[in-house]
């Protein structure tokens, strides 16, 4: 029998049950793709991050409900919250290698924890009829594509009124992100994940890496406020480097336990 140590943290957050939650499970040595998949099933949240030492730092992954996913914002600052407080890493820099995005640091200060992420540009894109139909609106400011949807539209309300029809967007292939500048943030957002086992994600690091250059772009700015304006919410701090983009928030651990694996 294998037992693996279980945490559960809110990430983005300073409270219980705001923010996103991510399961995380410090690895020895990798386990087969297919237990890791079994895992984050049974976990059954947005994400699970699994990380093992490497000579560099750590070696970081993670999986959805369905399968392996390239980048992961709040399921980083999960694990490096583990790292730094529940396994002792000595110093203020942690260095995760992946498997599709390269290298990634992330960094304690006493504002928080600072994601060190790739900066994407998004393109702007004819929006597919069946985008604006499952979202509820006739038309947006406007669409752009990268690795998810990005919708635009004129103001906070109309982010925060959207009752999406988020699963039949699954033939689109993509996941989507809603934005529009804030009342008492200069952006905000929601992000919508068809077929997932949540639906619409709480608070999405990763899609911050399309956000911050599109609202550099739009504002004019380097460093940024951003709430993701969910059920359970967050706030980050967003700084645009050029093909970088820092993403700053906070975590706390909800509950650890132990895993067996017979």
């Amino acid at each position: 029998m294998l037992t693996v140590d279980f945490y559960l943290v809110d990430a983005f957050t300073q409270h219980t049950f705001g923010g996103n939650a991510a399961a995380v499970c410090p690895l020895a040595a990798w386990l087969p793709d297919e237990r890791l998949l079994q895992m984050a099933r049974q976990h059954n949240q947005s994400e699970t991050a699994f990380f093992v030492p490497s000579e560099q730092g750590y070696a970081l992954r993670w999986f959805t409900t369905q399968g392996e996913i390239n980048l992961c914002g709040h399921a980083t600052l999960a694990a490096a919250h583990v790292i730094f407080t529940a396994i002792g890493h000595a110093g203020d820099t942690i260095r995760f290698s992946t498997r599709f995005v390269g290298e990634l640091t992330v960094t304690r200060s006493d504002a928080g924890l600072t994601l060190d992420f790739p900066a994407w540009q998004a393109e702007p894109v004819t929006p597919p009829s069946l985008l604006l139909h499952c979202l509820g609106i006739e038309k947006a400011v406007e669409v752009r594509a990268a690795r998810d949807y990005l919708v635009v539209l004129e103001n906070q309300q109309q982010v925060e009124a959207l009752t999406p029809d988020i699963h039949a967007m699954k033939p689109l292939g993509k996941m989507v992100c809603v934005t529009a500048p804030g009342d008492d943030y200069d952006f905000v957002s929601r992000f919508f994940c068809p077929g997932e086992a949540v639906a619409e994600d709480p608070v999405t690091g990763s899609a911050h890496s399309m956000l911050i250059p599109y609202w550099h772009d739009r504002l004019g700015k380097t460093a940024m406020r951003a709430r993701q304006v969910s059920a359970r919410g967050g706030d980050l701090h967003c700084q645009w480097q050029g093909d970088r983009v820092l993403i700053s928030g906070q975590a706390i651990t909800y509950s650890e336990g132990k895993i067996f694996l017979r």
